[in-house]
């Protein structure tokens, strides 16, 4: 549940009047999550606001009146929409400022889940509309003690499921010569389900050319082998099956064979120094106490690769949030497909994870960055991966 005093601090901290948390039927995610309301299956518009001091004010409709008694301050039932527009109107007066899940130009779609005729209402009512893209880091994204271990257990859970992926190639090249992609996935689904462990979508296992795709979609209808002399990429991605677990998220690659090739390992080389370089740039600002945006650690993780002449080859941004979704709503690392100029703040994680992708091949290095609340930047899913995998068949 919101901590009704820290919004408030937030809100004096940011120059804001008001938080205006408002839903129709499950379009702001940010807003039913915050407000504990995930579980209710509500099918009017309601809003809270959570005024910068005094008491939250709430709209809500004749038919749901008690969709927000869960929730403190007075109450304005509405049932025609005349009534709905003066019930905004009321619990806005006096402010000026007031955030809301929206993003100037949808520059963060993360954030953006307002619709613009609700923001049309916001401004009709005397009100400037601002982002409350930084609040939604606070109390949305920063996680607390339990979803922390759930992380670090997931991350353990998925390091030993690369293990088991690579045995099970491994082994079944030795006994049959071969082994399909979607036979590999299969495996690792099955030991995500063996360890109590949760995905929205299938990991991914690209062979050779289908590495190059960065979304590459596992499937039987367009397997590929893996025998001797193939190189593979599995990007997976699980969380524990509880309430409120987060993500752990990674990707390593392979080679079958008795030596990688040079242009898969120069390529590696190149991944690997811009990774390592995002990682180092983390930690010496952290450790400074200097402030940190999402864009300038993508800046200089991109500046390596493009300093190696791959530039045209890195098509996303280098890393995502990560949350209770496996891309998460708190600061990505990204100047590229947007520009991402909120903190890097303490409790929250993030993904590292340059790639270079050519027609015959693509590189992806994935790690993820955990600040804890003492402003440690952490690892997790033990040591990044240096070497490319050799699996002698």
């Amino acid at each position: 549940m919101l901590d009704i005093a820290a919004v408030q601090a937030a809100l004096r901290e940011y120059d804001c009047d008001g938080w205006l948390l408002y839903d129709f039927r499950g379009l702001n995610l940010l807003a039913q999550r915050l407000l504990a309301l995930e579980e209710k299956k509500l099918s009017r518009r309601w809003f809270y606001l959570i005024p910068v001091q005094g008491e939250p004010r709430k709209v809500v409709h004749a038919i749901e009146p008690w969709a927000l008694d869960h929730l403190p301050g007075r109450k304005i039932v509405y049932r025609r929409w005349q009534e709905l527009e003066q019930g905004v109107g009321q619990v806005l007066a006096g402010c000026r400022r007031v955030a809301l899940e929206y993003s100037p130009r949808n520059a963060n779609p993360y954030v953006s889940r307002v619709d613009g005729g609700t923001l049309e209402l916001i401004r009709a009512c005397g009100c400037e509309p601002v982002s409350s893209g930084d609040l939604i880091q606070l109390f949305e994204a920063a996680w607390d003690a339990e979803q922390e271990r759930s992380h670090f257990e997931a991350a353990r859970l998925c390091r030993q499921a690369f293990d088991a992926a690579f045995d099970f190639i491994r082994t079944q090249i030795r006994q049959y010569g071969r082994v399909t992609e979607s036979a590999v996935q299969k495996h690792i689904l099955e030991f995500f389900e063996s360890h109590d462990l949760t995905t929205y979508s299938p990991p991914i296992v690209a062979a050779n050319a289908h590495s190059g795709d960065p979304h590459f979609e596992t499937s039987p209808e367009q397997d590929v082998a893996i025998g001797p002399d193939t190189y593979v990429l599995i990007d997976l991605w699980a969380k524990k099956k509880q309430p409120r677990a987060v993500y752990a998220d990674y990707t390593r690659v392979a080679y079958v064979g008795e030596r990688v090739p040079e242009e898969i390992e120069r390529v590696f080389r190149v991944v690997v120094a811009a990774r390592d370089a995002g990682i180092r740039h983390v930690q010496e600002a952290f450790a400074a106490r200097r402030p940190l945006q999402g864009w300038e650690v993508d800046a200089v993780v991109r500046d390596v690769i493009d300093s190696a002449g791959y530039g045209d080859y890195f098509t996303h941004r280098t890393g995502h949030n990560i949350g209770q979704e496996v891309h998460g709503n708190g600061a990505h690392i990204d100047g590229f497909e947007t520009r991402e100029e909120r903190r890097l703040i303490p409790r929250t994680a993030f993904s590292i994870e340059p790639g270079i992708y050519l027609p015959q091949f693509g590189v992806r290095s994935e790690v993820n960055v955990y600040i804890d609340a003492a402003g440690t930047v952490h690892i997790t899913g033990g040591e990044p991966q240096q070497e490319i995998h050799l699996l002698r068949p």
